[in-house]
């Protein structure tokens, strides 16, 4: 996500990245705050002097709150004493520009970031194994993420599956579960099963022959219409669109 408050220097921006990253766009710190809150974006890049909420408030709020804070944030400013970059990593940025700089710069940085971002998210799903080759331990987190994603894909057609259901089956409490599911996977509960419906969705959408309206209910959506504007969200493209693109793909390769 990109928070700029500079419209021409937003577009430069988004321009040069959307051919390698889908982007979401706020034009100062009050957007960006609300736009995290909704999106969860895996990465930001917010400008430091922004009317409403500035870089470095932007970069606080989302450090300080438990939904937010395992997003990286790279803040830029074309302040460029050290008083002023101490301030902005010391609110809990990963990283740090100064303007003018070289985009392929920014570039690297980011793909870094997001690189150790997925290298630690995966830490949560492996197994460890000890020194008796007979013995394997899972973690505690990935004993969680194979229970929660085991019972909604045995809940899958269920479209009364609710966060009040995961949490008694994995005997946990609401709030228990919110910030169990926001560590291991970056994401509120009722975030993380919309997405596992929508990536079950996006299989039966590519491999099987089932209509969109079939494959609604398959995976537990209550209306055609609320599925398609959720799988657009997440993939960016209806399920119709979705299908066609797919199919264009198998029928170049073939």
């Amino acid at each position: 996500m990109l928070v700029e408050d500079n419209e021409d220097f937003r577009f430069y921006l988004k321009d040069n990245l959307r051919v390698f990253y889908k982007i979401e766009e706020a034009s100062n710190g009050k957007e960006g705050w609300q736009k995290a809150l909704a999106l969860h974006p895996d990465l930001i890049v917010s400008d430091i002097s922004m009317p409403e909420m500035n870089g470095n408030e932007l970069c606080e709020k989302i450090k300080s709150d438990v939904r937010t804070k395992h997003i990286p944030i790279i803040l830029l400013t074309a302040l460029t004493t050290e008083e002023e970059q101490i301030k902005g990593l010391e609110t809990g940025a990963n990283d740090y520009m100064t303007k003018p700089f070289n985009f392929e710069i920014l570039h690297s940085k980011i793909k870094n970031l997001l690189t150790l971002h997925q290298t630690f998210k995966r830490t949560y799903t492996r197994q460890i194994n000890i020194a008796s080759p007979e013995m394997e331990i899972e973690s505690d987190d990935a004993k969680f993420l194979n229970a929660a994603l085991l019972y909604i894909e045995e809940n899958l057609h269920n479209p009364q599956l609710s966060v009040e259901d995961l949490s008694r089956h994995i005997a946990m409490s609401r709030v228990s579960l919110y910030k169990k599911c926001l560590k291991v996977t970056g994401k509120t509960p009722v975030d993380f099963i919309r997405s596992v419906k929508l990536e079950k969705a996006a299989v039966l959408l590519e491999k099987s022959n089932k209509t969109i309206a079939e494959i609604c209910y398959m995976v537990g959506f209550s209306t055609p219409n609320y599925f398609a504007k959720s799988f657009k969200a997440k993939y960016n493209v209806l399920p119709s669109e979705y299908i066609v693109e797919k199919r264009n793909k198998t029928s170049e390769l073939g």
